[in-house]
């Protein structure tokens, strides 16, 4: 196992990059990039790195594949920032085996997703999630994305946060405050340790005013750099100066979603930032090539507008 640094020891916080992952003409993961990419975003700003999640594509890339791609982002982190690693398995048995190759290489948290395909109950997916904590070698990070995967409510998060103090933290992803008030208002008490991120970028300021911890936003891929502001700008009470900037990035937001098939408008915009990310690897049809073509202007523009140091090409 790598070096146990300062950061294993302490609640995780800040701007996690939920990382894109870069592929070759052949739709081979292209290591140089992603390499470049992680390296990139450490040094402006990012507090630490998720590969395997949705930003990540996951479902497109083989187990093995999945496992490389952690190992390539832990090699370059050289500890220098945490990393929460995707374990978005199928079952048990699967999420416990990349549980068990994560912690080998040093990884902080494994972030599991609630059980997709099939709509569980919440009983069910408490005993999911209760079954991975008996076993897992290592911390666990609860992934709420209720748009790909079965909903984890309060109560639930509320159980396994005091029954496990394997479990360490949340990633909500629904972009509801209210749910992430009520949860911060039912674990925070007993847990202080616990830590909660939001995924939606569109909403960072008021999430964090709220009392959440951090984000992970696929915007950081693109910008880590005003995402790293907006966090600093809040935690330092400067409410007005982080507003203004939150609706300026959620304009640039918006040009990376609209059109696009999520989450090409974010490959669009680190290719725009000097990124070769390649063209992914769910196939698309002519019109789409030829619209994205057009797309990738209106992130340009939008990108335009705010003073970012030149590509790293």
């Amino acid at each position: 196992m790598r070096r146990r640094v300062s950061w294993f020891l302490t609640k995780l916080q800040g701007i996690f990059v939920p990382l894109l992952t870069p592929v070759d003409g052949g739709g081979e993961l292209a290591e140089g990039e992603l390499r470049r990419l992680v390296s990139w975003v450490i040094e402006r700003g990012a507090h630490g790195l998720y590969p395997n999640g949705t930003t990540s594509e996951f479902t497109r890339f083989t187990p093995a594949e999945r496992r490389r791609i952690v190992e390539i982002v832990t090699d370059e982190a050289a500890g220098r920032v945490p990393v929460i690693a995707g374990a978005a398995e199928a079952n048990v048995k699967e999420t416990l085996a990349a549980c068990e190759a994560y912690a080998r290489m040093g990884v902080r948290s494994a972030a599991i997703v609630a059980p997709f395909y099939y709509k569980l109950e919440a009983e069910a997916v408490h005993a999911y999630y209760a079954e991975i904590a008996r076993h897992a070698s290592i911390d666990i990070t609860l992934y709420n994305i209720p748009a790909f995967a079965s909903p984890i409510d309060v109560p639930a998060v509320r159980s396994l946060a005091h029954e496990f103090p394997r479990i360490i933290g949340i990633k909500d992803s629904s972009a509801d405050i209210a749910f992430m008030l009520r949860m911060i208002a039912d674990v925070r008490p007993s847990r202080p340790d616990f830590f909660f991120l939001t995924g939606s970028e569109a909403a960072l300021v008021p999430m964090l005013i709220a009392g959440c911890d951090g984000g992970a936003h696929a915007s950081a891929n693109v910008v880590p750099e005003l995402t790293r502001q907006l966090f600093d700008l809040t935690r330092a009470g400067d409410l007005d100066a982080a507003m203004r900037l939150q609706f300026r990035v959620l304009k640039l937001l918006d040009s990376m979603l609209d059109g696009f098939d999520f989450p090409d408008g974010f490959r669009a915009g680190a290719e725009v930032r000097g990124f070769h990310m390649g063209r992914g690897r769910q196939p698309q049809s002519q019109a789409q090539r030829t619209r994205r073509a057009k797309l990738v202007g209106s992130v340009q523009a939008a990108l335009a507008k705010f003073e970012l140091e030149p590509n790293p090409r």
